[in-house]
């Protein structure tokens, strides 16, 4: 998935960067409001942390800016406060989630796993299409109960095709969900990763079809 992270402090900020691309996600750090306003003019995220102390705005209005515009990006606020008042405020303005630093951060990657879960519609940390399961916890792929192996990025792309079943995926929408914006991969690697998923999933009843000039469709085995 691709998540925005807005946080002023700079060690904090790539602090979390670093625990958000372990866990095999595309990332983009922005530490003023107005780099997080081009970046989200730009690119559409599966989930936001915003700090709400920023140097030339509050978080609180790029939030109300982004529910204006109909924006359903889920949102975890990251705040000093920790007064009732401030948090009714922030669920008020439409934040979905919020923490208070110092933030632990096994619980930031329990809460983004369980927003990124809730904005696809899913309920348990495991994904299931067909005999494939996913752990989106352990990071692991078991085709009819058997782990197989996938590296980080075979396995984020993976977890893309199963969220958008049914749906054609471009090369370029690919690139988007799992890279970060200064990392300028060639489509073809999309191709490389694609053929790694389709020799690794190739006991499985699902396949990843070619749809020519468009990109790929994760479907089912007929028959």
């Amino acid at each position: 998935m691709r998540i925005l992270v807005v946080e002023d402090d700079r060690i904090l900020g790539e602090a979390i960067s670093q625990r958000i691309s372990r866990m095999g996600h595309g990332l983009d750090l922005a530490q003023t409001g107005l780099q997080a306003n081009q970046m989200l003019a730009l690119q559409e995220y599966d989930l936001m942390l915003l700090d709400l102390n920023l140097p030339d705005m509050t978080g609180n209005q790029i939030l109300q800016t982004l529910r204006k515009k109909h924006f359903n990006t889920p949102v975890i606020v990251l705040t000093a406060r920790d007064e009732i008042k401030d948090r009714i405020e922030l669920l008020d303005l439409g934040a979905d989630d919020y923490m208070t630093k110092p933030v632990d951060f096994g619980e930031l990657e329990a809460r983004c796993r369980a927003l990124l879960r809730r904005s696809q519609g899913q309920a348990q940390n495991t994904i299931e299409y067909g005999n494939v399961s996913l752990d989106l916890q352990a990071c692991s792929v078991t085709v009819d109960g058997n782990l197989i192996d996938l590296k980080q990025r075979e396995f984020r792309l993976l977890e893309v095709f199963i969220s958008h079943t049914g749906r054609v995926l471009s090369k370029e929408a690919l690139i988007e969900h799992i890279y970060n914006f200064n990392e300028n991969p060639n489509s073809s690697v999309i191709e490389i990763y694609v053929a790694r998923l389709r020799k690794s999933l190739q006991d499985s009843d699902i396949n990843i079809r070619t749809i020519r000039g468009l990109g790929y469709l994760l479907e089912k085995h007929h028959g």
